[in-house]
């Protein structure tokens, strides 16, 4: 895919506050025809610039979920070392987020787990047996005090 234009960088800002707007909804607002504005959301999906669609959850209205915040140093940050650590990650759905760091840590991950029990599985059986990890600290979250979608000031 080429270099995205104002075009594409408009439909990208409207779909990270609203990806539910309609097709048509959206190429009204940026100047397109209906076809002309689906090809081009097409082309980012394909191009991977779309990744995918996601729903922004109220934890209080939804099934119970502790979030832990993750910082992970690695024995050596030699890109070998980076690029084993993070297919590793992408192979456990029960990360949801992965950071690479600076500062005091290298990683910066973050879990939801229903209970402590889950999280020292987690901890046992995913984290500890990752490649090249020298320190795990972990922090649980008492509750989320803001959380915002790109564009958008306030809580959600």
């Amino acid at each position: 895919m080429a270099a995205l234009d104002a075009i594409d960088r408009n439909i990208l800002r409207l779909l990270r506050l609203d990806a539910r707007m309609s097709n048509a909804a959206l190429a009204a607002e940026v100047g397109l025809s209906p076809s002309a504005c689906l090809r081009r959301i097409k082309l980012m999906e394909q191009a991977g610039v779309i990744r995918g669609y996601t729903a922004l959850v109220d934890a209080s209205n939804a099934e119970a979920a502790i979030a832990v915040i993750i910082n992970i140093t690695l024995e050596r940050q030699t890109e070998d070392h980076l690029d084993r650590f993070e297919a590793a990650v992408r192979k456990h759905p029960e990360i949801r987020e992965c950071f690479l760091m600076t500062g005091g840590s290298d990683y910066l991950l973050r879990v939801e787990v229903a209970n402590a029990g889950e999280f020292e599985r987690i901890h046992k059986e995913i984290l500890s047996a990752m490649p090249g990890v020298s320190r795990i600290h972990s922090s649980f979250a008492i509750r989320n005090v803001l959380a915002t979608r790109p564009g958008r000031g306030g809580r959600r």
